[in-house]
């Protein structure tokens, strides 16, 4: 007589399992952020330069060099391309910094000038109650010192950030976690997604790839509009005759990938310089006109097309996603921002549609 095979037992996850699963999730990586956020850095900047470089990697492997050949050699680019440009601006920088170091004296007593200027005016205009002396000789007291805390105020962010990217990280750590990430990117993304529970994996790779189609458009379309903007206005501004054009340019620039800050910023700031700088308004109107060209290419020709409309990141959703996580996490919640938010995004739009479909939605009024 055969032995009957024992039934196969098969125990069903409950909802409270579920959602103590992604919970747990969920404070692990708070946690884990709040732990050791001081080091994270280096370790988040190369797992960006690995997911930026995949592409340009795969295609290497395609044309049949092994994969660890073809992330040496991306990550090699990546290192020759920050050397060179370290060898060609960064003596120019330095110079520039310090020509605005020396100029900060001259700009606070124009400035104390104009507001002197500016309120005398007003109080002619609208009498000695409305715009006193002794308001006027404060406001104009105050206007100079504002540069100095504005001087220090910068000079305290950008330690800051190369506090975090100590040379350490820069020159040894992030180029060697990048080379392995790259090598081994395919690898951990299946290994991730053999971990996917099987009741909803088809759901959680089509919101994976959603955000990756994001998130892919937004990171490399937005290096690439940084790098042509910051190349334009450093080139543009300094062709122009600003003095200071070429640190003006390149962080007006780089700081394009906040939306309207760079070009702000570095328009407001050009236009300063430009008037302390050119007794005549031609000058000024120069500066102006590289500005305008400046801001018509970034709309109608870089921006349409290397983001175009693949990019479902609102422009008010990135800011508040890149100052929260600065607040949060500093220069590592930075980082971590826009990976973050187009992963909210996504699970937004998704639960929006399960709920558009859903009953709680469709169910009729009673009659």
């Amino acid at each position: 007589m055969e032995p009957v095979a024992e039934p196969v037992r098969t125990f069903g996850a409950t909802r409270i399992q579920r959602f103590a699963l992604i919970i747990g999730l969920l404070v692990a990586f708070w946690l884990a952020l709040q732990l050791f956020a001081s080091v994270l850095a280096p370790f988040v900047a190369a797992a960006v330069i690995a997911y930026a470089l995949d592409p340009a990697a795969t295609r290497l492997t395609r044309l049949g060099l092994p994969r660890g050949l073809a992330a040496l050699l991306m990550i090699l680019g990546v290192i020759a391309a920050v050397l060179l440009f370290a060898l060609l601006l960064y003596p120019l920088v330095v110079v520039q910094i310090g020509l605005l170091v020396n100029r900060i004296p001259q700009y606070a007593t124009l400035l104390q000038g104009w507001a002197r200027e500016e309120l005398t005016h007003l109080q002619e205009n609208f009498g000695p109650d409305v715009v006193n002396d002794k308001l006027r000789d404060l406001v104009s007291g105050q206007a100079g010192s504002m540069l100095s805390i504005l001087l220090s105020t910068v000079t305290g962010v950008i330690g800051s950030g190369f506090a975090i990217f100590n040379v350490l990280s820069l020159a040894v750590v992030t180029p060697v976690v990048g080379f392995y990430l790259l090598r081994d990117w395919q690898n951990v993304v299946h290994m991730v997604d053999s971990w996917l529970p099987y009741r909803y994996r088809d759901v959680i790779r089509a919101q994976a790839r959603e955000v990756d189609r994001i998130l892919s458009a937004w990171v490399r379309g937005q290096a690439l509009c940084c790098l042509f903007l910051a190349l334009y206005y450093a080139g543009g501004l300094t062709v122009a005759g600003l003095d200071l054009g070429l640190i003006v340019g390149l962080t007006a620039g780089l700081l394009s990938f906040i939306p309207y800050v760079g070009s702000i910023t570095g328009g407001v700031t050009a236009i300063g310089l430009a008037l302390a700088q050119f007794p005549q308004w031609r000058g000024v109107a120069v500066v102006a006109s590289v500005l305008v060209i400046g801001q018509i290419l970034e709309g109608y020709v870089i921006y349409p097309r290397f983001l175009g409309d693949r990019v479902e990141l609102p422009a008010v959703w990135v800011i508040f996603a890149l100052f929260a996580g600065g607040a949060a996490f500093g220069f590592l919640g930075v980082m971590l921002a826009v990976p973050i938010a187009a992963t909210i995004g996504v699970l937004a739009r998704f639960w929006l549609r399960r709920y558009l479909a859903s009953p709680l939605y469709l169910d009729p009024p009673p009659a």
